[in-house]
């Protein structure tokens, strides 16, 4: 397949499920490794494309949530955690440690042996389906984004620590866990998707620097700008229909799309 036309596929796929409770990761990795849409840019490509596309959602982040985002840093400097936006501010930053920690720690392993398991990503995609079904449907909804503790975010942020492993979904770790809190689901949404941006950003940083990323991107410019706009304005689309999707329905919809693609990909994998 043409690398524009895949690079065009993954970024729609890319924007989709960076922000739907359905691992983006997870996504990526059957869509090229199982279906094979995109095997011919090869590992080191891949990899570097891959971390492109969360480039592109992350900016679609960003300009969802510009007055957000702005708002928060301005009070966090000013005024501190006396300001629920500026508390907010040092809420994400402490809830982002633990996924940094552990991402920076064993980054290999997971590159190296688990993005390949792919009995292990359909089975993280079925129980993380099951698992923010029945946490969402068994927890109240009595809290908004800005009645966190920081005891509430930091448990937010370990959760995350699941999401380095395709198919436990980043989103769907977090989400999970603030409805557990009784965050209700718009703003477990919502402070999931403030939660991706320094994540996100902090795994393109440490990817850019590395000498090869460089010159993968240089000689392959066409399609990583293909790739990062397709995730952008798909991105943008998704964030807003999920924060509307949620104020009427619950998560059973993704629980039963993550089954089915499970064990599609257990089929194909088993009988190919």
């Amino acid at each position: 397949m043409n690398n524009i036309i895949a690079a065009i596929i993954l970024g729609i796929v890319q924007g989709i499920a960076e922000f739907l409770p359905i691992s983006s990761s997870a996504h990526l990795i059957i869509f090229r490794d199982v279906f094979g849409i995109g095997k011919g840019m090869g590992s080191d490509l891949a990899l570097c494309f891959d971390l492109a596309l969360h480039l592109g959602t992350l900016l679609a982040i960003a300009v969802f949530f510009f007055k957000d985002f702005l708002n928060m840093v301005v009070k966090g400097v000013t005024k501190g955690v006396k300001d629920s936006d500026g508390k907010l501010f040092f809420q994400i930053i402490v809830a982002t440690i633990p996924a940094a920690i552990v991402g920076v720690l064993f980054e290999d392993v997971i590159e190296n042996a688990i993005r390949t398991n792919y009995y292990l990503i359909a089975t993280a995609l079925i129980a993380m389906g099951i698992i923010i079904y029945i946490i969402d449907k068994k927890s109240k909804q009595e809290k908004n984004v800005k009645e966190l503790s920081f005891k509430d975010v930091f448990l937010i942020g370990c959760s995350q620590v699941f999401a380095l492993i395709p198919g436990f979904s980043r989103s769907g770790t977090t989400i999970a866990c603030a409805r557990a809190l009784k965050l209700n689901r718009e703003d477990a949404a919502k402070f999931s998707f403030y939660l991706s941006a320094p994540v996100v950003l902090g795994a393109c940083l440490l990817q850019f620097v590395k000498g090869e990323a460089i010159a993968l991107i240089t000689s392959n410019v066409a399609i990583f700008l293909v790739g990062i706009v397709i995730a952008f304005i798909t991105g943008i689309i998704c964030i807003k229909f999920l924060l509307q999707y949620l104020k009427k329905h619950d998560f059973k919809v993704f629980m039963i799309y993550r089954i089915l693609l499970a064990l599609l990909v257990i089929l194909l994998v088993t009988f190919r």
